[in-house]
């Protein structure tokens, strides 16, 4: 039976994909996977060869110890738990600053505090071509465990870069020859009529406040969503999939 949540400097990680991609992608050591009693399942099968190539080893318990471990979180019969917290390939603003080019695409999140939203973000943009995905280190989402789920392994493969300054940000990408689309609802250029093509990032506000004011004040330019039904907004992952889809329509090669 599990009895209490391992906090501390350790790392708690839940689902196939977001497990699966863990031991893919971290040099993970120390720390073991709990599997849940759900049956023959080939991906939790793999999953439980991954860790033993890993030297991790395998615990056998309930699908209600894993229910009480996440609070009925949907773990889809999987926990890994990790002594410590193990980082993905780090990469920093200024890894992204170095390596900015013709193709960058980026994603700013401007204090999104929903990690399930954060989580779907990041799906979106592993989809996208996204490079990375940039927010702000104070009041917004961090990586956790539920991002890490609802990601289904993205977040193992999309940079989160949290920064202390997100405007300082944006003006580090500008110098870099990045440019900086800020979504608006008020914005007089539709996504439809904007260039989006060449070195960019696009930026999208918090869950019914939009874009902060110094935000948009350091945004290069800022368009609007059509929006034809009643509603006045559009979830921030929503919106995300709809204006990186539309760069990435714009930066297909013609043939």
């Amino acid at each position: 039976m599990i009895s209490e949540y391992r906090g501390g400097e350790g790392m708690v990680i839940f689902g196939i994909h977001a497990v699966k991609a863990a031991l893919v992608t971290r040099n993970v050591r120390g720390g073991e996977v709990l599997l849940g009693d759900g049956g023959a399942n080939p991906r939790l099968a793999e999953i439980e060869r991954l860790a033993g190539e890993r030297g991790l080893p395998i615990r056998k318990v309930t699908r209600r110890d894993l229910d009480r471990l996440h609070g009925g979180a949907r773990h889809q019969g999987v926990v890994l738990v990790l002594d410590k917290a193990v980082p993905a390939a780090g990469v920093s603003l200024e890894d992204i600053l170095e390596s900015c080019g013709e193709h960058t695409l980026l994603l700013v999140l401007d204090g999104v505090e929903d990690p399930h939203n954060l989580g779907a973000c990041l799906r979106t943009a592993d989809a996208a071509g996204v490079e990375a995905v940039i927010v702000p280190r104070d009041r917004a989402a961090g990586m956790t465990a539920t991002v890490r789920k609802v990601a289904s392994g993205a977040a193992e493969s999309v940079p989160l870069v949290q920064v202390t300054n997100l405007a300082r940000a944006l003006r580090q990408l500008q110098d870099a020859g990045v440019w900086v689309i800020g979504t608006d609802a008020d914005a007089d250029l539709s996504l439809y009529d904007a260039d989006l093509t060449g070195p960019m990032a696009i930026a999208l506000g918090a869950e019914g406040r939009g874009l902060r004011r110094l935000t948009r004040e350091h945004c290069d330019r800022l368009i609007s969503i059509p929006m034809i039904g009643s509603v006045e907004s559009l979830n921030v992952s929503v919106a995300a999939g709809v204006c990186l889809y539309e760069a990435h329509r714009q930066r297909r090669p013609h043939s």
